[in-house]
């Protein structure tokens, strides 16, 4: 049975002295990449069409979630003033239109975004004859601008361009709530985005979002920046985060002030503090949802259109995205960026990289230089970042270049490379909705200690063999595939996702059946049809590029392990292995064919 299941995600856990640490569904999946889906103009044309026609390219940037602007009926022709919430036909199209561009992402494994506005709202009218849902002057927080408000008094900012909603009333909770439920998701949404998200006690954002259950949520808190008090700043996001007992994530607004002035100005230094990124970042990269400029900081169709309140040099924008793609926190691409201004390719290298190097939200950072002219810095020890006009290079051998533009590059720790191939191994086995395969594998200890001189262990890995993945497609197995750097026989790594039992395996089949629905790809979906699969049907498969000469004469063992019911298969006895062992026997740079608890074997060139 295939079940195409949908990435649960987060804006999760790292640490900061002013922080209590959340466990929450949210925090598993740090791998997200965001696509903001619109710009301040979108509204002009037929958008849903837009992103629906455009979905191909959208996976292909390798984003996982897709941010709409707001849905509902509005007063203003950007949705920012809600009037009728329950009415999803607005400028950027109609409900059916809506439906289809959800649906066509979700088709390619990428997961929609809300743009949630309920901070304030405009009467269908009048000041607040607020209609579908209906409220009476309860509704209207009792500071409001509106004389006739009667509501409880404002538990955050006020915004005087509508009534600022009453939070604390059980019934504009409860409309909020069936709203999210019954509208939202039913058109497919899965994540929140809050607006204006200082103008309520995040206590409220926190609480909506787990009534309905949202993968996804982040809130906007946009304050005033002091240069000479950054700490301050970031401060308040995590007071929010906090506020919501860390159901939502936040914008990280500290970091880009930080290099709003930075590439303004060439001081690179203020993007490092006491040795760790100064944004918010620097204290709870988890939580932290990174971007260089959105429809209300920056530019939209063109450098010079658009907002602009807070805007990036529009010659500087890659140097941005080359920091937030490399660095921790969740980064945010903008669509102008993308598809208007013609970066898409440029930011798609970058966006590679993070995917294929096992980047996260928590990855660790070396700052290397913080300096009039230069930033760069080595994360997670295999990737290395500069940006600014001065020369620098990561130090050592084994270095690569894998990204470079105006005034910045990108390299790979290439050290061992010359030694992989790639090698795919396929493992039939059925399964049920819910249960995934696994591999672990590597050489015998016993053997090594025997033959090769080895003492093998956890700590030192040398039974394990170095892989890197192929496939970071699949929005369920990504996770599990970030920083799974060794195919071995220990089980999660460090900085693993949540839920791994070894090295994840991906359904696979020769032909997709038309009673399945929309056909899924391994190239697109990353599960589904696969070219190199002429077995049929449940053919599990691990592409990765492996390290072979860590192998034993090309040949290295493997057992499968499934989750959530099988577990372990039976042991085999597999004829031609180069030592005995009730394991499959695999050969590095090939493609191996097996079964489940079967000693068959089969091997096939590229």
């Amino acid at each position: 049975m295939i079940r195409k299941m949908i990435l649960a995600i987060a804006v999760g856990i790292a640490a900061s002295s002013a922080v209590t640490q959340a466990a929450t569904e949210q925090d598993k999946a740090s791998s997200a990449i965001l696509l903001q889906g619109f710009h301040w103009h979108s509204h002009k044309t037929n958008w849903y069409d837009t992103i629906k026609n455009q979905a191909d390219s959208v996976a292909g940037l390798g984003v996982s979630h897709v941010w709409f602007p707001p849905v509902s009926d509005a007063a203003s022709d950007e949705g920012y003033l809600p009037r009728q919430l329950n009415v999803l036909d607005s400028n950027y199209g109609s409900e059916q239109a809506l439906t289809q561009a959800i649906f066509a992402l979700k088709n390619k494994g990428v997961s929609a975004v809300a743009d949630v506005v309920i901070n304030h709202r405009v009467g269908t009218l009048d000041w607040a004859d607020f209609t579908n849902p209906a409220w009476g002057s309860w509704a209207v927080t009792c500071d409001d601008e509106w004389p006739g408000a009667t509501g409880d008094c404002d538990t955050g900012g006020g915004y005087a361009a509508a009534r600022d909603v009453n939070h604390v009333n059980n019934t504009v909770q409860a409309d909020i709530v069936t709203w999210l439920n019954t509208r939202l998701k039913a058109v497919g949404f899965e994540g929140i985005r809050y607006d204006y998200s200082k103008g309520y006690d995040p206590y409220y954002a926190g609480m909506y979002s787990r009534e309905v259950g949202s993968n996804f949520c982040v809130g906007e808190v946009w304050t005033d920046l002091h240069y000479d008090n950054v700490d301050a700043h970031r401060q308040l996001l995590m007071d929010y985060i906090n506020g919501t007992s860390g159901e939502c994530g936040v914008f990280d607004f500290t970091t880009k002030g930080l290099l709003n002035k930075a590439l303004e100005n060439n001081e690179y230094w203020r993007l490092a503090n006491n040795g760790s990124p100064a944004g918010g970042i620097g204290w709870w990269g988890q939580k932290m949802v990174t971007f260089v400029d959105n429809h209300d900081t920056g530019p939209s169709e063109s450098c010079g259109s658009g907002q602009q309140h807070w805007p990036v040099p529009c010659d500087k924008v890659m140097q941005g995205y080359a920091y937030i793609l490399t660095h921790p926190g969740i980064p945010t691409i903008y669509w102008a960026h993308a598809f208007d201004w013609n970066l898409y390719d440029d930011i798609k290298v970058l966006a590679d990289i993070r995917k294929q190097q096992g980047l996260s939200s928590t990855s660790s950072v070396s700052i290397q230089a913080a300096q009039t002219g230069l930033y760069a810095a080595i994360i997670d020890d295999k990737v290395a970042v500069k940006i600014g006009g001065s020369n620098w290079s990561p130090g050592g051998s084994g270095w690569q270049l894998a990204a470079s533009g105006s005034d910045y590059a990108v390299w790979t720790l290439g050290e061992g490379n010359d030694e992989k191939e790639r090698t795919v191994v396929f493992v039939f086995g059925e399964t049920a909705s819910g249960q995934d395969m696994f591999i672990r594998g590597g050489i015998d200890h016993d053997y090594a200690a025997n033959n090769l001189g080895l003492s093998c262990t956890e700590a030192n890995k040398l039974c394990a063999l170095p892989i890197s993945h192929n496939n970071l497609r699949n929005v369920t197995t990504a996770s599990w595939k970030n920083n799974d750097n060794y195919l071995d026989w220990y089980g999660i790594e460090n900085g693993q996702g949540a839920g791994a039992e070894g090295t994840a395996a991906d359904w696979t089949t020769n032909a997709w059946s038309s009673s399945w629905g929309t056909k899924m790809t391994v190239a697109v979906n990353g599960f589904g049809e696969e070219p190199l699969n002429n077995y049929g049907d449940h053919y599990w498969m691990l592409d990765a590029q492996m390290d072979c000469s860590k192998t034993v004469n090309g040949w290295f063992e493997l057992k499968t392990y499934i989750s959530n019911g099988p577990g372990w298969e039976a042991d085999v006895s597999q004829a031609g292995t180069p030592y005995a062992s009730g394991n499959h026997f695999a050969q590095c740079g090939k493609i191996s064919v097996f079964r489940r608890g079967e000693s068959s074997a089969e091997f096939h060139d590229f």
